[in-house]
């Protein structure tokens, strides 16, 4: 194809932070960028709420903390076992989280729109409410997109359209997800106010908690679930893998009425206002879902290529995003400068994001999917551990014993057998 034909020289589509970031740095390296996103403005399909483990925005945008819409800094972050009528939080706050700011809770119907902006001062063309119908392919290549009757070309094309990615799937380069690489999220945003907020979570001035919690929250359905603060609100609510959620005959919006109204998590809530509900999809595959990023002009990043993590004491997909950007806009960019727009040439976004944080901590992490499908996770183990400190905390006349044959008493009472908590501490251990 001629060169005057090409109508940008990179086409992104997917306006969440892997879209903005990805076009925001190759804009800034003096590329015509195009930014196409089927909300009516970024962020307005995004669910809101989440926690944001921000250092790679610092790199990006060096005033990313005193200038992007964050909610608040996270200094309080809580794994939770929850039961049926008790559970067993490790609370652990630490300054150090605060300063450099190590994480951030943001709304997304407020900071997608403020990155939309950091990238359209840099020079990227975004148009919002256009809905892709297909990607274009010509002598073996990706040379653009179609949108209704019109036809946009370009020498590259990023998909960053999120977990179901439709771009992948149109160019035949990736099938539908198997249900057990995906979860369904289901979060609501209920407004608190600010001082209710501080007090009902024990908060001072801008800092946040993060909670993750595991067991009956999900009563049983392999995920978890969390809770975030924001300024003046909680962003609320559960993830539970397909698979298991489908096996077990649950539905996702009952698990997470059952999880607000828990008399542990009810508290926190009382009597404040539903500003958001809603339910999407969420990559939980981990490494093996990296496959298929690269081909002859056309670059999958972000959500769309399953650049999710959950360990089960965080659960991390922002920074990742931006992270799969970095690397390839980088990648794209050299691609654009030698001219070499083929798979061979566009191949160095993997050896980028690979030798970035985002490839590492994948890899680091690539076994935590198989160790969180163990069903003793999200029951069994929290009921032990509260029959544990139940026995430490009843003083009911009885003789104390010391801690290790109490333990072994609620382990011998669980039902649990040592052979397959030893398989299940290995796991871990391999795992996180």
């Amino acid at each position: 194809m001629a060169e005057e034909n090409y109508d940008f020289d990179v086409i992104v589509v997917g306006g969440g932070v892997a879209g903005s970031v990805c076009a925001y740095l190759l804009a800034k390296k003096g590329r015509e960028v195009l930014l196409v996103e089927r909300g009516m403005e970024p962020g307005s399909k995004n669910l809101s709420g989440g926690v944001f483990y921000c250092r790679v925005m610092q790199e990006v945008f060096p005033n990313f903390i005193e200038e992007a819409p964050i909610e608040r800094r996270i200094t309080r972050n809580c794994l939770s076992f929850l039961n049926p009528t008790n559970f067993v939080n490790v609370d652990y706050w630490d300054s150090r989280l605060a300063e450099p700011v190590n994480a951030v809770t943001v709304l997304r119907a407020k900071f997608d729109p403020w990155l939309a902006e950091q990238a359209e001062e840099a020079g990227v063309t975004i148009m919002p409410g256009v809905k892709v119908d297909g990607i274009i392919r010509e002598g073996g290549r990706f040379v653009g997109i179609r949108a209704g009757e019109d036809e946009l070309r370009a020498r590259v094309v990023v998909a960053a359209d999120g977990v179901n990615s439709f771009i992948s799937q149109d160019a035949g380069i990736r099938g539908k997800e198997p249900l057990e690489n995906l979860a369904v999220g289901v979060k609501s945003v209920i407004h608190l106010g600010e001082d209710e907020v501080k007090k009902r979570f024990n908060l001072v001035d801008d800092e946040g908690a993060a909670y993750a919690v595991v067991g009956d929250c999900t009563e049983g359905v392999a995920g978890g679930g969390f809770m975030y603060t924001n300024k003046e609100s909680v962003s609320i609510g559960i993830v539970a893998r397909l698979d298991d959620l489908t096996k077990k005959g649950k539905s996702s919006s009952d698990l997470h009425d059952h999880f607000l109204s828990h008399p542990a998590i009810a508290p926190f809530l009382e009597g404040g206002e539903l500003l958001e509900y809603g339910c999407h999809l969420v990559a939980e595959g981990g490494e093996k879902m990296q496959h298929d990023l690269v081909r002859n002009g056309l670059v999958v990043i972000g959500d769309a290529a399953g650049f999710t993590l959950n360990t089960g004491f965080t659960v991390r997909g922002m920074d990742l995003a931006a992270g799969s950007a970095v690397a390839a806009a980088t990648a794209v960019d050299h691609a654009l400068e030698t001219g070499d727009c083929s798979r061979v040439g566009l191949e160095r976004y993997i050896a980028e994001y690979k030798k970035s944080f985002v490839g590492k901590d994948m890899a680091t992490y690539a076994k935590a999917p198989d160790f969180l499908e163990n069903d003793e996770m999200y029951g069994d183990l929290g009921l032990m551990l509260a029959d544990v400190l139940y026995g430490v905390y009843n003083l009911d006349l009885t003789p104390r014993k010391h801690i290790l044959p109490t333990a072994l008493s609620a382990f011998k009472a669980s039902g649990l057998k040592i052979r397959r908590m030893a398989k299940i501490g290995f796991q871990a251990v391999r795992s996180l």
